[in-house]
């Protein structure tokens, strides 16, 4: 206790924050690793599998807006620790639901943590200098190694004590992390929860730049969540992998993608948000042409015979560039937030919520429309062909903002130095 007072309360704040966001982030993605039991028992089809892994996104997704709202009216702190009290409930049920119904609606109780971001952000921004801002939310960020959690610890808990102690163990886990944080997180800074209205009384929601955003981090965040849930079944239905040898495959993707966040957060402040999001949706991009290629045998007739060629990524190339993805992606997510606190610097709970319950949304809709996609074509590598088409799209999205803000700036500096007469 006495280290932990020698602790400056800024770095004791972001990690009690980063281990409660990684606590709730293993809980919020639980689904991923209870789906591959549950597919079989309920006997669920791609689509119906897909909406099992949104039910808990959804709520998540949702509840970062009116989260947002209220840590910029108040302090964020108590009310990080009082979701986490509202979660455990949920997971203790979890070990009695029995049908669909039930998962779903403990899924939306259990999405609840999702929120944690939106409390966690908004808390530790309060107490670091703005040049430094960039690296503590990727610190911060790190929590989405509480995916990894998930990916490791469950297996070894349904090998000792069976699927049903998945949820209590989980409850417990959270409640001990909760207590943790009310005894140890220092209060937040004075002067920091109250918001700076915008000029004219307009929404800031309603500027379009934080709706491009969302789309961005749609993207960074809502692919990467969707994935997450994803790739586990995908693994044992195209590599005919074990569960137990998926989730490890899962967890180089899930660790990879969240321990980069920080470093991600320290090239944001030293080159700029734009530039780190641009070069990351190129490196996605072209992952992503090659995992949409399915696999393909291709006869062509020769002089003397036959040629038969064969075109398959096999399991290890698929996860390097599955990897390569990930690692970009959590580079994207410190940046997309790097960008957010430059432009609005004291709305971070509101807008901050709002890009986030967007991206969250991506968690949500992804994986219906990956079961859409596969039932529909056929071909396991369809949901890589729609992830292709959405970064497609942020892509120029992101082409035509920029062209329009260089615009501007270029027109805003000949303006105040008198090259032009708008009289």
């Amino acid at each position: 206790m006495l280290a932990l007072r020698a602790v400056r309360p800024a770095h004791l704040a972001l990690a009690l924050a980063t281990l409660a966001f990684a606590a709730n982030f293993s809980v919020w993605v639980l689904y991923a690793v209870l789906a591959l039991q549950l597919q079989d028992s309920l006997g669920l089809s791609a689509t119906g599998l897909g909406l099992l892994f949104a039910t808990p996104m959804v709520s998540g997704a949702l509840l970062r807006i009116p989260a947002g709202v209220l840590c910029d009216r108040g302090d964020p702190r108590p009310m990080f620790a009082a979701q986490m009290l509202v979660v455990v409930p949920a997971l203790l049920l979890l070990s009695r639901a029995d049908s669909l119904g039930e998962y779903l609606l403990l899924g939306l109780w259990i999405g609840v943590s999702g929120t944690s971001f939106t409390f966690g952000i908004s808390y530790v921004v309060s107490w670091f200098e703005r040049n430094h801002q960039g690296t503590a939310m990727g610190i911060f960020g790190v929590g989405n190694a509480g995916a990894a959690i998930t990916l490791a610890l469950t297996p070894a808990i349904v090998e000792h004590w069976g699927w049903a102690a998945v949820g209590p163990a989980y409850g417990l886990g959270l409640l001990a992390v909760a207590l943790l944080f009310i005894t140890l997180a220092p209060v937040s800074p004075p002067g920091t929860s109250a918001p700076v209205p915008e000029r004219g009384g307009r929404p800031v929601l309603m500027r379009l730049r934080i709706w491009r955003f969302g789309l961005y981090y749609y993207f960074v965040f809502g692919s990467f969540l969707a994935l997450l849930l994803w790739l586990p079944q995908y693994y044992v239905n195209v590599y005919g992998f074990s569960s137990h040898k998926a989730m490890a495959y899962t967890l180089v993707f899930a660790v990879s993608s969240s321990m980069v966040r920080a470093l991600g957060g320290w090239f944001a402040d030293r080159y700029g948000g734009r530039a780190v999001n641009w070069s990351v949706f190129w490196i996605c991009l072209v992952c992503l042409f090659f995992l949409s290629y399915p696999p393909t045998t291709m006869t062509i007739h020769g002089v003397h015979s036959d040629v038969h060629i064969n075109i398959r990524i096999d399991a290890l190339v698929f996860t390097l560039l599955i990897t390569v993805i990930g690692i970009a992606q959590g580079f994207g997510r410190a940046s997309v937030y790097k960008i957010i606190h430059d432009y609005y610097p004291r709305h971070m709970g509101t807008v901050g919520g709002f890009v986030a319950a967007l991206g969250a949304l991506g968690g949500a809709t992804l994986p219906i429309a990956f079961g859409v996609a596969v039932d529909l074509l056929g071909i396991y590598s369809a949901c890589f062909m729609l992830l292709y088409g959405v970064l497609a799209l942020c892509m120029i999205v992101m082409f035509f903002a920029n062209k329009t803000d260089r615009f501007r700036d270029r027109l805003r500096e000949a303006s105040q130095h008198n090259f032009l007469d708008l009289d």
